[in-house]
């Protein structure tokens, strides 16, 4: 027996012979049982019956001139099966010929080794390809390692973000007249139209799988500025002034600009901060140019403060508010379809229009209780019902 250098992973290794000559299986158990674990098959079809038990060995030195199944037939069988494709094959066989090498590498095999052996050429070349194999399964374990350590990583960071938007959320809430459940109530519904419309022409280059969840996760962003307006302004029991609806607008500026700062101090721009900053600033447009800030309309207002615009409008429409009841949904409808082309994109409205189960299912799950009124009313310590929507 030659002596060759093996290291303890490479000795665990498990070799299995396919030949069907009994004095060859017995040959190459003899040169390899000292240093590796063998198992031999006297047939293509054993071998075969073999792997499908699910024993895979680390290597396979397959014969090619077999009765029945030939070794050209095994290794077709082997490289069509997505659980034995990467076993390393070395042809082990009498035929010599350049193109039986060539087609037998043409077929997947790692090596091809001509009968009558050298002893020291298969223990060099058999280690060899155990070495290659222990070094492509270390990369694939450190690749599925790494692909698992990224994920993990990923879900960190989009729970942080999720975390952050709801903090900055429920700040701009403590502050308003509406209830925590109008973030949850908008944000769905936008979600609702966006994979209504993901296939329409108009939408369909926009609106990906990863972009509806932005628009999701981006929503609860759409009224932050709201945090920049004078409570006696945003909280007035009344009527506001023209010149106090000024001050009002600017609430979609303020967010813009906030959420503006935030990517400054970031260094960096950052998707769902840069559809919410969209939302933000664009979500009071309307379809006809009257809305505000900027009087944009059609195709110039984002998509994403396009959806968000339907969305927070039934929403304010259906809801119960400590200056109002809730509007019936057929109400909300009329008033919506009344503002198609107008105040809402036509498209969005005809989606809305084919959701409205989905949009009533919707906000009968996150509905405002009389107790979530109350206490919003306790909260800013105001007289029940003495508030006004007018101008808010």
């Amino acid at each position: 027996m030659i002596p060759i250098p093996i290291t303890d992973s490479i000795r665990r290794s498990t070799i299995l012979v396919v030949d069907d000559t009994p004095d060859n299986l017995t040959l190459m158990s003899a040169l390899l049982k000292d240093i590796y674990k063998i198992k031999v098959a006297n047939s293509g079809e054993k071998a075969l019956n073999y792997l499908q038990d699910g024993i895979h060995p680390d290597l396979i030195l397959l014969d090619i001139m077999m009765a029945g199944l030939s070794g050209y037939d095994v290794i077709r069988e082997l490289k069509s099966n997505p659980k034995t494709r990467d076993i390393p094959v070395i042809f082990l066989t009498a035929m010599s010929a350049p193109e039986d090498e060539k087609k037998g590498l043409e077929l997947g095999a790692v090596d091809y080794i001509t009968k009558p052996i050298s002893p020291a050429i298969v223990l060099a070349r058999v280690k060899t390809q155990l070495q290659v194999k222990a070094v492509a399964d270390f990369l694939h374990d450190k690749t599925l390692f790494l692909e698992t350590e990224v994920a993990k990583r990923t879900r960190d960071i989009s729970a942080i973000q999720d975390v952050t938007i709801l903090a900055m959320a429920s700040l701009a809430e403590t502050r308003d007249l509406e209830t925590g459940n109008h973030i949850r109530r908008t944000q769905h519904y936008v979600k609702a139209l966006a994979e209504k419309l993901k296939t329409h022409p108009r939408f369909g280059y926009f609106l990906s799988e990863a972009m509806i969840d932005t628009l999701f996760k981006s929503a609860p962003l759409h009224d932050i500025g709201k945090v920049g307006i004078p409570d006696r302004i945003l909280l007035k029991p009344g009527k506001l002034t023209p010149d106090e609806f000024e001050i009002m607008k600017t609430h979609t500026t303020l967010g813009k600009d906030a959420i503006e700062h935030s990517e400054k101090q970031l260094g960096m721009e950052v998707e769902f901060l840069r559809i919410a900053k969209e939302i933000a600033h664009y979500h009071q447009e309307k379809f006809d140019g009257s809305g505000y800030p900027t009087g944009i309309s059609g195709e110039a207002i984002p998509i994403s403060a396009r959806l968000m615009a339907l969305a927070d409008v039934y929403d304010a429409l259906i809801s119960r508010r400590v200056y109002k009841e809730p509007m019936p949904h057929e109400t909300a409808v009329k008033i919506i379809i009344e503002g198609r082309g107008r105040h809402f994109d036509p498209d969005i409205v005809d989606a809305f229009l084919e959701l409205q189960e989905e949009f009533q299912a919707i906000a009968a799950h996150f509905m405002d209780s009389a107790a979530d009124i109350n206490a919003k009313t306790q909260q800013l310590g105001l007289p029940h019902n003495e508030l006004t929507p007018q101008g808010k």
